[in-house]
């Protein structure tokens, strides 16, 4: 990919109200009008630079929806109060009572919960497929599907979509392909390679404070304003809005985003080449053991590496949860679910961020109990952490006392 994200980013520039380098926060609610003719029109959608309500929208958002259409490369973005509040929008905005959803088999538990457990009340259903069989995700689109639904990088299990056959396919059938990007910004541009919406959650990696939850959708201006509808708009209706103090704050952390994302990529794939070395059950897209590493090569941007998550496998949860216990307390990191921050952050997914999937499923899925979620922070000395995990595994047994540092 050539698209250069965080350069556009950087080249956004706005003045604050009294000349500030940021731009002012817009500290209000509602918003006055010179004229009622204005206001009518402001309600039917016909006038630009003029602010009604923050429900509908605020300086602040505006701003940061600018910055996040230049990372994606789309048209233009909305910013929601969360994640999962871009994501249900989207959903219920593309989707009517009686039609289908094709989706990925692993995605982040709260989307699989609102997938398959929310709207049902709503007759509308989703086909859980491998998204990585481009046959199987053909044979399960049928005349109501509305959707192909993924994350380009998936929650737990590092599963990377072909976005560029996903979006060919999603074009022959006339359907969009939405792509959760929320793992891979910068690293990968969905957008770039065909996906025609992009959400995200911006308490991760975007923000890289976890200080804030916040979420977003990246799209054609058609689509972004028709969530923003007062009649209809999912986004405007369901009122999921960021506050403007929070939408400030992560824009500012958006500056940095370039830097953060190359030091969670060496770090994290530093780690996971030398825990493979070891003989750990290792997953991440950089190693070639990876079953998507050359799907990841074809469509990622180089200078950002393969990304922050890896996953080792440990082999039980008693194991996985001394572990995690031991490491926080030697101060490698936090036992604590999210990523992006700037100490690594570890779980098991299994029983928290995709605890909504019955073990069952869990199970046919290749979800272990003894899987563990590493978000990889911003060591300065990766070797230094590296042999101080490694001492932790070794007290528990999980690696040989005689195992080679290489």
């Amino acid at each position: 990919m050539d698209y250069k994200a965080s350069e556009n980013i950087q080249d956004l520039q706005y003045f604050g109200e009294f000349g500030g380098v940021n731009p002012s926060i817009s500290d209000s609610s509602t918003y006055t009008f010179l004229s009622a003719k204005t206001m009518f029109d402001t309600f039917e959608g016909n006038t630009e630079g003029c602010y009604l309500y923050s429900r509908h929208s605020s300086p602040s958002n505006l701003y940061l929806g600018e910055a996040m259409a230049q990372l994606e490369g789309t048209e233009s973005a909305n910013i929601y109060a969360s994640g999962m509040g871009a994501i249900s929008s989207v959903i219920f905005q593309l989707c009517n009572a009686n039609e289908h959803i094709v989706c990925s088999r692993t995605i982040y538990g709260g989307t699989y919960a609102f997938l398959k457990n929310f709207l049902k009340k709503f007759n509308i259903s989703t086909s859980f497929v491998d998204i990585t069989n481009l046959e199987v995700v053909e044979q399960s689109i049928t005349p109501e599907t509305k959707m192909i639904y993924c994350e380009a990088v998936s929650n737990p299990l590092l599963e990377v979509a072909d976005i560029k056959a996903l979006s060919k396919l999603a074009k022959k059938y006339g359907i969009p392909l939405v792509v959760d990007n929320t793992f891979s910004p910068l690293n990968i541009n969905a957008a770039k390679l065909g996906a025609d919406i992009v959400v995200h959650s911006l308490t991760k990696f975007i923000n890289g404070s976890s200080d804030c939850v916040a979420g977003a959708v990246c799209a054609s201006t058609e689509f972004c304003l028709s969530l923003k509808d007062v009649n209809d708009g999912a986004g405007m209706l369901l009122g999921s809005t960021l506050d403007s103090v929070r939408a400030a704050s992560i824009l500012k952390n958006m500056r940095t985003l370039h830097i953060r994302i190359k030091k969670h990529s060496e770090n994290a794939y530093y780690l996971a080449e030398q825990f493979e070395k070891d003989g750990l059950k290792v997953v991440y897209p950089g190693l070639e053991s990876h079953p998507g590493h050359e799907t990841m090569k074809a469509q990622m941007n180089a200078e950002y590496g393969f990304g922050g998550l890896i996953t080792l496998d440990v082999g039980s949860l008693d194991k996985a949860n001394a572990l995690m216990e031991l490491m926080q307390k030697e101060k490698l990191g936090y036992l604590a679910v999210s990523l992006g921050f700037y100490k690594t952050l570890f779980s098991a997914p299994g029983t928290s961020t995709s605890s909504e999937i019955p073990l069952e499923e869990q199970e046919e899925l290749g979800l272990s109990q003894g899987l563990i979620r590493f978000s990889i922070g911003l060591d300065n000395d990766i070797h230094k952490t590296y042999l101080a995990m490694r001492s932790c595994m070794q007290k528990l047994g999980v690696l040989e006392n005689d195992t080679v540092i290489v």
